[in-house]
């Protein structure tokens, strides 16, 4: 068997592959060391660009399974891989626990007014007298019950909260006191006080907040983005924020990646941007190449293998 593995992690990935294996290293612009035409599977890394997926894909007509490190796979399902049939799988689940971890860094920055004690302390200045509020009792609703979902759901649970959840097959699941479908959600809005998009990007959600959800939640609700930025309808989020229809968001992605220094965004009140890093962490690379290695032996046994994409729902 011959695998296509990426060059930032081969090192650590084929001390553990059987003796008869063998291995072709591609880089992040899909330069092969050597021929692929006879390789079965192939390991992407992060940050695949479509031109480069697609020269792994000339090279290698008898692929039959594609294992990519991110949750997300949007930017992987292009017409050209659409007509191959490749099993793809992918690496939810490596990121939730730093995600997790960001989103309550995103809260609690907001509700302990973190922003205005770092500068009052910047200046050597002694106030007090802000509304400082707690997350006991307050209601969080959670778009995308996936694994970053239940993720931040137990987190939000320690802090005593109120825990919706919304996904495409609504079930019973830890730590939410309710889950409800891909529509039902929008009744809860009135209710909400900190809204999580933790969603993947399809057809269907793409623009998903925009003006009727925003225009639907309280005044002192606070919108986090820790999914992908197309999902948000950037403009009627600027407009909700200039206008006050909410309180605050946090967006760790943005449509436009990297975000031009001149984007308006950078300067709309109340909203605090970071560089699609929430799901950063050491220990992510390590979680891939431990999932990826389970695949492997699966894949090599018959067994069905996890993190299997619906190619058709985009997740």
């Amino acid at each position: 068997m011959k695998l296509i593995l990426p060059v930032e992690i081969a090192a650590e990935i084929e001390p553990h592959l059987k003796s008869d294996t063998q291995v072709a290293l591609v880089d992040s612009d899909g330069n092969l060391d050597r021929d692929a035409k006879d390789a079965e599977v192939y390991f992407s890394w992060f940050f695949l660009k479509p031109p480069t997926l697609h020269r792994v894909l000339a090279a290698a007509p008898q692929l039959r399974w594609h294992h990519a490190p991110n949750a997300g796979v949007n930017h992987i399902l292009t017409p050209t891989y659409l007509e191959r049939d490749l099993i793809l799988t992918n690496g939810a689940g490596v990121h939730a626990i730093p995600i997790a971890e960001f989103v309550f860094t995103y809260i609690l920055a907001h509700v302990k007014y973190l922003s205005d004690l770092y500068n009052l302390h910047a200046e050597r200045h002694w106030q007090r007298g802000f509304a400082i509020q707690e997350l006991t009792g307050a209601t969080l609703l959670i778009i995308g019950a996936g694994g970053i979902g239940q993720a931040i759901a137990q987190r939000a649970k320690a802090f005593g909260m109120r825990v919706f959840g919304s996904r495409r097959h609504p079930e019973a699941l830890p730590n939410f006191d309710k889950v409800v479908d891909a529509d039902e959600w929008r009744s809860l809005l009135p209710e909400v006080d900190y809204l999580v998009i933790a969603t993947p990007l399809t057809p269907e959600t793409k623009g998903l907040i925009d003006e009727t959800v925003l225009r639907s939640l309280p005044n002192h609700a606070y919108l986090i983005n820790i999914a992908r930025g197309a999902v948000v309808d950037e403009p009627a989020l600027m407009k909700a924020l200039s206008e006050s229809w909410i309180a605050g968001a946090a967006l760790d992605t943005v449509i436009n990646e990297p975000l031009p220094s001149d984007s308006p965004l950078w300067s709309v009140p109340n909203l605090f941007i970071t560089p699609h890093c929430s799901g950063h962490s050491p220990k992510v690379k390590q979680r891939s190449i431990e999932l990826f290695l389970d695949n492997l032996r699966r894949y090599q046994t018959g067994q069905p293998l996890r993190n299997v994409v619906d190619k058709h729902a985009g997740y």
